[in-house]
């Protein structure tokens, strides 16, 4: 299966090649560190936290990636007259075969290494070492065949899409984690969670090396056990998915026993709360393409965590600065860019609807007012846990008000590049933007409206330099940047889609044209 797979494309067999190498780079210098540290009293707590925190990795990377590797469906093979047990042996078997597997290996062979002393555990790193990694591979194959049939419907390819915004969150935790660690004198700070980890299986099979390590054999053995009976009882929940999938019919193959009962509409719920007319209809679209388009929902979710986590996270490793706050209305205000190319070939359909300037004007005013629904509690609350992390509660009026000024001008130039330069967002791929030849068109719109977005905000930039060197902390005056803030950008805000309109209207069959390549 891997065969035909890089069989397919000689694109796909370079990625697996390089991605063979870096692995291997990877895996050499981490195993050289993992024997390096051999000796160390908390070798055991890195060790072992670093086993807990791959076999997580096994158990949650099967969810976001399960095109990845072939032999994670199972539903591939359920045509083959064979039965569960020897299927589960087989694919076992075939899932050592791989990138991850040698990985892992080279993890948990360092980890042996970092902690045997002694011919006990040697005899111990022996047996701990195949288990753990079958441990992992079980795992998620367990995990695979469990959700296989969520993983292959339209909200499996939601949490695709998604997965990118896990890792980057994931990579700014370990990054905390980091920074703390070395604030908190070293590896003995993970001494109290090892000490935890080390009976969960699979990193229970590597603490029980430094248990026969201690002369501890007993808990050793336990620790073994333990390690051991979670892989007898992951085959026996992999076994018996296999055998509901090879035997339950899903939900396609069954027809209606009865006329279903029609339920509420969330979406007729939704249009009873906005405003009556082409703003209310408008405004439920573009809350529908949020929650059910995934390369919209993708957008959306990576922007809200992205511009949260980087003010906090900035403030609780104390470099940061309540101005970082902005960040949150910079990230939101990217996405009024661009929104005819969001819709995709469905563009047409909305396009049929407009046939004067008033007709964009309020599309137009519909769609930054949607925006808003959600942005400006939104960038509120971030403001909020900013000032209160730092404890700078005096700035916070300025900050409101230079965000909401920043989101208004975004909002202006976004709806100004949505109608000179629309693109085209590709559907077939969870990590294509734009369409082929229109890079060019992207980069303008974007970096255009960044430094066209930046100019409009000079004023209110500069009232707040003046004000914060002429007027001390606890000043009055300084709440004044609120209400200017806040007027100012929706002043801007309703220049730029005033400005816009007659530009849509007039230029409705390039935006078509525009938006509905690739």
């Amino acid at each position: 299966m891997l065969r035909n797979g890089l069989r397919q494309s000689s694109t796909r067999t370079a990625v697996f090649v390089t991605s063979l190498v870096l692995v291997l780079l990877v895996s050499a210098f981490l195993l050289l560190g993992l024997v390096v540290l051999r000796g160390n009293e908390h070798a055991m707590s890195l060790v072992v936290l670093l086993t807990g925190l791959l076999a997580l990795g096994w158990a949650v990377l099967p969810l976001f990636f399960p095109s990845g590797d072939e032999t994670l469906d199972p539903t591939r093979l359920v045509m083959l007259p064979l039965r569960p047990a020897p299927l589960v042996t087989a694919l076992l078997v075939a899932s050592l075969v791989g990138i991850g597997p040698l990985f892992t290996l080279c993890v948990v062979v360092g980890s042996a290494v970092a902690l045997s002393h002694g011919v006990a555990a040697l005899l111990v790193s022996v047996a701990a070492v195949p288990l753990t990694l079958l441990v992992c591979l079980a795992l998620a194959r367990t995990v695979a065949a469990a959700n296989i049939r969520l993983l292959t419907s339209r909200r499996g390819r939601d949490l695709a899409v998604l997965s990118g915004l896990l890792i980057a969150v994931g990579i700014q935790f370990v990054n905390f984690g980091v920074q703390r660690l070395g604030d908190a004198g070293g590896l003995a700070a993970l001494d109290p969670a090892a000490a935890v980890v080390r009976w969960i299986p699979p990193a229970s099979a590597i603490g029980a090396v430094d248990s026969a390590s201690d002369g501890a054999y007993g808990t050793a053995l336990a620790q073994l056990a333990l390690s051991g009976l979670a892989l007898a009882l992951l085959l026996r929940w992999w076994r018996q998915s296999l055998t509901k999938l090879m035997t339950a019919p899903d939900g396609s193959t069954l027809a209606a026993a009865s006329e279903p009962t029609r339920k509420p509409s969330a979406s007729g719920r939704l249009h009873g709360m906005l405003p009556a007319g082409r703003t209310g209809t408008v405004m439920q679209r573009y809350f529908l393409y949020i929650w059910r388009d995934p390369k919209t929902k993708g957008a959306w979710v990576s922007s809200l965590a992205i511009g949260l986590i980087v003010p906090i996270f900035n403030a609780l490793q104390g470099t940061g600065s309540i101005y970082f706050a902005c960040f949150a209305a910079g990230m939101l205000g990217f996405l009024m860019y661009n929104q005819f190319g969001q819709d995709t070939s469905a563009f047409w359909m909305v396009s049929l609807t407009i046939s004067s300037t008033r007709d964009a004007y309020e599309e137009l005013r519909a769609r930054a007012m949607a925006m808003l629904v959600i942005t400006v509690p939104y960038m509120a609350l971030v403001s909020v846990l900013t000032a209160a992390t730092l404890g700078r509660w005096h700035d916070l009026p300025e900050v409101l008000g230079l965000s909401f000024a920043l989101l208004g001008a975004m909002l202006a130039t976004g709806a100004l590049s949505s109608a000179r330069f629309p693109y085209s967002i590709p559907q077939d791929s969870a990590y294509k933007n734009v369409a082929p030849g229109q890079a060019g068109l992207a980069w303008l719109s974007i970096l255009g409206g960044m430094v066209a977005a930046a100019l409009l905000c000079a004023p209110v930039i500069i009232l707040t330099i003046l004000l914060s060197a002429s007027a001390g902390p606890d000043t009055g005056t300084r709440w004044l940047l609120l209400p200017v803030g806040t007027a100012y950008g929706a002043l801007l805000a309703w220049a730029g889609v005033r400005f816009a309109a007659p530009q849509t209207a007039r230029r409705l069959p390039e935006i078509l044209t525009a938006v509905s390549k690739g």
